[in-house]
């Protein structure tokens, strides 16, 4: 039998009294509920719509949707009531036929332009570009058809919160519902109080708090206030699974930088090795290459194989002499996957707040100070942009993130905005 929240309740009777709005948009902290909910009152209320209406899923991207939405969905009601195709982007809910869509980009409304909906359920849509979003709505147009979305919270300029929820004028056709963690009492509250542990700064404000507020100031300043606690005991380091190396390739005004970070067999703690930059201004890839050759031999010495060394991918040319030169060594040189600069922020944050990130000090200097003088772009305050004007070491930064970053899902089974 499903156990509801106070908090699910009160939608659930919203829905069953047909006090629904035209946009239903809940919002609020991770882990609070919205989404699990959200999908119950989508079910229930497309199962009481015309079968001959069209209806649609939505995420940032079709693989989100499925993790997020579909899979959950279908454990919710079974695989006799949902079924669905990424590969044709449809499914069938109780009998309708609802086509699945991703909002990665502002291209993306192309793909709904001349199709009539009689209700939409959008994951998450802070993320989905404004333009996806008000084409969205103008499909809309069956009668009674409805939008059901999630959001965690962003910046409070975004389009979402000024146009849409903060709108006095569209007060009658939307219902706006906020979910703190704390009142999805079904969690385990010693669960509850390790996640709320595991954010800090913006994202402690947002994800946990669920309010709609802007960075500023130190990125890592959980770090900052306590690099001692972070120190790891070169003398009593556990057996490492996965040693990588981070390689960022500078340009004459900056420097290469490497990283060297380590992961237990188990992804519950990343240790930084060794750190280290070298001026690129005069350095040829020839006398390059030798130093990237010393660093990865110093770590091998200490502390086991490398696994991989992941390098910008901006820089293929330079890649391509690495390989070479690297060869003799067993080490694989491959293409940093590069993902977004704030999912990495993210990550680090997370792993810092959780107990997950530790490293050697002695032989860290450089990432210690580039962690210590991260800080996010005042002049962009409605955006979340990390300060890159040269006052900063990013190299290092994007090393570091470059040497763990394929490892993200595993190191915080919670990563995903949920």
């Amino acid at each position: 039998m499903l156990e509801f929240t106070e908090k699910q309740k009160q939608l659930i009777r919203l829905m069953k009294s047909g006090q629904l709005k035209r946009l239903n948009i809940l919002e609020g902290s991770v882990r609070s509920g919205k989404t699990w909910i959200s999908l119950i009152i989508w079910a229930a209320w497309v199962a009481s719509r015309p079968k001959e209406y069209m209806y649609m899923m939505c995420a940032k991207s079709l693989q989100t949707l499925k993790r997020n939405c579909l899979l959950p969905l279908q454990e919710l009601i079974g695989e006799n009531n949902f079924t669905f195709s990424l590969s044709t982007k449809e499914g069938v809910l109780f009998g309708r036929k609802i086509m699945l869509e991703g909002a990665n980009d502002n291209r993306s409304e192309s793909k709904i332009r001349g199709i009539t909906l009689g209700g939409a359920y959008c994951d998450e849509l802070t993320l989905f570009p404004k333009d996806f979003f008000t084409m969205l709505l103008s499909r809309l147009s069956t009668a009674g058809a409805k939008l059901i979305a999630t959001t965690n919270p962003d910046v409070p300029t975004h389009w979402l919160l000024r146009e849409y929820l903060e709108n006095g004028e569209l007060a009658d056709d939307l219902m706006r519902m906020f979910f703190g963690i704390d009142d999805n009492t079904t969690l385990d509250p010693a669960y509850v109080e390790s996640l709320k542990k595991e954010y800090t700064g913006v994202y402690f404000d947002r994800f946990i708090l669920g309010l709609w507020v802007v960075a500023a100031g130190a990125i890592y300043r959980v770090f900052s206030d306590n690099t001692a606690a972070y120190y790891a005991d070169a003398a009593k380091l556990p057996h490492f699974d996965y040693i990588n190396v981070g390689l960022d390739f500078g340009g004459n005004g900056s420097a290469h930088a490497l990283v060297a970070s380590a992961l237990t067999h188990d992804f519950r703690q990343l240790y930084v090795l060794k750190s280290e930059r070298i001026p690129a201004k005069d350095v040829t890839p020839v006398a390059l290459y030798t130093k990237v050759k010393d660093f990865c031999a110093e770590v091998q010495t200490r502390y086991g194989r490398i696994t991989n060394l992941y390098a910008d991918s901006a820089e293929q040319t330079l890649i391509a002499g690495l390989r070479v030169a690297m060869k003799p060594t067993g080490i694989i040189v491959k293409n940093a996957l590069k993902r977004k600069i704030n999912d990495r922020i993210r990550a680090t944050t997370m792993m810092m707040a959780g107990d997950k990130f530790r490293y050697i000090s002695s032989e860290c200097e450089s990432l210690t100070n580039a962690l210590k003088g991260a800080v996010w772009d005042m002049d962009e305050p409605n955006t979340e942009i990390r300060l890159d004007d040269g006052t900063s070491d990013i190299d290092t930064l994007d090393a570091f993130e470059y040497s763990f970053e394929r490892y993200i899902h595993r190191i915080i089974k919670e990563f995903e905005y949920t």
